[in-house]
């Protein structure tokens, strides 16, 4: 009956549509409609059916889908019908990415277009441009206070260097990621002009009220973001003489999706960026999107379902673009930000594994692969059209999100043992050489997070500082090691731009009055590109990182296993420094890789009989796959030096062949 109900409203709909638009050519629009129309309809009605508008909303909101489609390049149309015949195409070990902010890399997106033949001398296939949307001059949150969802900001260039800069990419064989802001809007945004002027319509696009007695029931469960800058999630609005919601900074507004209007408004700000030409959109703070009295207002059924009607109505105008989550949020809940599915992603293809880069630096920190071993052990397995989103560092601090069970079961207090990161990144632990920042200290709580450099944070400033060498070695020897795992565990790996030159803490940040209140600047930084013409001299930290990035980005790609198809296999032990898996190519079981890391600044040993029946590692016969040598073996153990990995085959002597 539902699905009757279903057909014939989309007949009414398409009978609606104006003139203009049924006289275009929409045959693919129509076929795409057909086939999504009824989880569409469903979603659109399970989240606002009980409107007296619903109706009149539902024909906007396809209306919106069709002028989108119909605005779309016929280059993009030609690339989401190829990306639906190869639909696994994003599963390949080939992709690598980075993330930059334009003015930070290169001055604005002209720049940005310029410098990526340095990107190609890297291997980086995969660009992320980090917001360039308007936003006000000192309250913008990196970007992410957008005050005009249709424009670029003058201080990165305009639509026109975004058309070139995708064009340029899509010439090159990359890819073009750029952000969507989903939860907030700046509070200079023309809607929260228009809220701040009286319209109704306008206050209800927002989270708006009288007095606090609705608010206070909201706080009474939500947790703060930035306790330190930001305390509470509402703020008094003078000119409106109201309560606002403001979970993120008092100048960040939070859309209320509760507003069907709201959700076409913002679909069709996503639909927009998509014809210009990204190919993939980061959805930021996705979890936040839905709030409810009496919870964290975090991770609700319905923010997935918000989710799941865009990424529907996506592939109805535009479907060959992916979405990423970022949704930095408790491993338990990571992984639903794929779907429910069980094969396709029905919300986001991609989503940022913020579990595994704050299980990195554990390992980093206590040089020990415990609580990394046991975290990953209770990360649910993603789906098999989906894939993470593996990085070390970006434009944010590091958040302390591990489950405190798995803390636990490591051997730890997690109290007492998050504790004990935040002093050991902050060079506030003996012995420590990292020159880190605590941020969004919360004093009711205890919690903090950290902000630095990648390199600052393994130690690389500390020993440039001291002029050590050796330690100036080690530190490099430790962004390698990291960088082996997010290229070598399953999905697409995401640099950050500075970290391939070794990059320090910026503290220019602390002359700008606007900025200097937030150390997450230190880690968004300019670059020095007479300092990246280093990478040419040989011997130097910044022609080591990169060369063995470059290196190590070549045999990523060249290795079939690295393809995510949920073949990964965690090996077990005996030695606590040592994180071991296993690769295996689904298509190719000759193909399989042994990965090993040594998270330890001595020697460690691992027995080769822990691999079992694995391939035929016991002829000793190993190559490894990124230096191309053969590691050393002492009987049937395999020795690996202090902060080294290794990508293991197994060639056998009387065939050639490798395992």
């Amino acid at each position: 009956m539902y699905e009757q109900v279903s057909h014939s409203l989309l007949n009414h709909i398409l009978d609606e549509l104006k003139t203009e638009i049924r006289k275009r050519d929409l045959r693919h629009f129509y076929t795409r409609l057909g086939a999504n129309f009824y989880g569409i309809h469903l979603l659109f009605h399970h989240l606002y059916g009980k409107r007296d508008d619903f109706k009149e909303q539902m024909i906007h909101l396809v209306e919106v889908m069709a002028i989108r489609y119909v605005q779309r390049h016929v280059t993009l149309k030609q690339l989401d019908s190829e990306r639906e015949k190869h639909h696994n195409w994003f599963l390949s070990q080939e992709w690598v990415g980075m993330a930059l902010y334009a003015d930070g890399f290169a001055d604005n997106l002209e720049g940005v277009e310029e410098r990526l033949p340095y990107l190609q001398e890297l291997g980086v296939n995969m660009l992320h441009v980090m917001p360039v949307m308007v936003c006000p001059d000192g309250a913008s949150d990196g970007g992410y206070a957008v005050s005009d969802f249709r424009n670029v900001d003058e201080r990165f260039g305009s639509l026109e260097d975004i058309n070139r800069l995708a064009t340029s990419t899509r010439k090159r064989g990359m890819l073009l990621v750029m952000d969507m802001v989903l939860n907030h809007t700046s509070d200079e945004h023309e809607w929260a002009q228009r809220a701040r002027a009286g319209e109704q319509k306008y206050q209800d696009y927002y989270y708006t009220f009288n007095n606090r007695d609705i608010p206070d029931m909201f706080e009474e469960t939500m947790p703060e973001i930035f306790p330190e800058t930001s305390p509470g999630n509402f703020t008094w609005d003078e000119p409106m003489n109201k309560w606002v919601m403001t979970v993120f900074n008092h100048y960040q507004w939070d859309l209320n999706y509760n507003n069907p209007a709201v959700f076409i408004e913002m679909l069709d700000n996503t639909l927009f960026w998509a014809n210009q030409g990204a190919d993939i959109l980061r959805l930021d703070a996705v979890a936040f999107l839905w709030k409810k009295i009496g919870t964290t207002s975090q991770n609700e059924r319905e923010a997935h379902l918000l989710l799941q009607l865009m990424k529907d109505c996506c592939q109805v105008t535009a479907p060959g673009v992916l979405f990423i989550a970022e949704a930095i949020v408790a491993p338990v809940e990571i992984t639903k930000y794929f779907g429910e599915d069980a094969v396709i992603a029905k919300e986001c293809e991609i989503a940022y594994n913020a579990t595994f880069m704050a299980l990195i630096w554990d390992a980093v920190a206590t040089k020990n692969t415990k609580l990394l071993r046991q975290g990953i052990q209770s990360l649910p397995t993603k789906l098999d059209r989906a894939t993470w989103l593996n990085y070390l560092r970006c434009h944010d601090d590091i958040g302390l999100g591990f489950d405190d069970a798995d803390i636990q079961r490591a051997g730890y207090q997690p109290l007492a043992h998050r504790k004990f990161l935040v002093e050991f990144f902050t060079g506030q632990y003996d012995d420590s050489p990292a020159r880190g920042a605590p941020f969004g200290v919360n004093l009711k709580t205890g919690d903090a997070r950290i902000s630095g450099s990648l390199a600052s944070l393994v130690g690389l400033e500390a020993a440039i500082e001291q002029g050590d060498a050796e330690a100036i070695e080690q530190s490099v020897k430790v962004i390698l090691l990291l960088h082996s795992l997010i290229c070598s565990f399953g999905g697409m790996p995401l640099l950050y731009y500075g970290d391939e030159i070794g990059t320090l803490n910026d503290r220019e940040f602390l002359n700008d009055k606007n900025k200097a209140g937030d150390n997450r600047w230190m880690q968004r930084p300019k670059i020095d590109w007479q300092r990246a013409e280093r990478r040419h001299q040989h011997g130097t930290p910044e022609q080591q990182i990169f060369d063995g990035l470059k290196k190590m980005i070549a045999a990523r790609k060249g290795i079939p296993a690295f393809a995510d198809f949920n073949n990964r296999e965690l090996i077990e032990v005996d030695n606590p420094h040592l994180f071991v898996f296993w690769r295996s190519d689904p298509f190719m079981p000759l193909g399989s890789v042994l990965v090993v890391c040594n998270f330890d600044s001595s020697p460690q040993f691992m027995e080769l009989s822990a691999l079992g029946n694995r391939g035929m590692f016991e002829y000793g016969n190993l190559k490894d796959l990124y230096s191309g040598e053969s590691p050393r073996l002492f009987k049937q153990q395999l020795v690996v030096p202090p902060y080294q990995f290794y990508w293991l085959t197994d060639q056998r002597p009387e065939t050639g062949l490798t395992l």
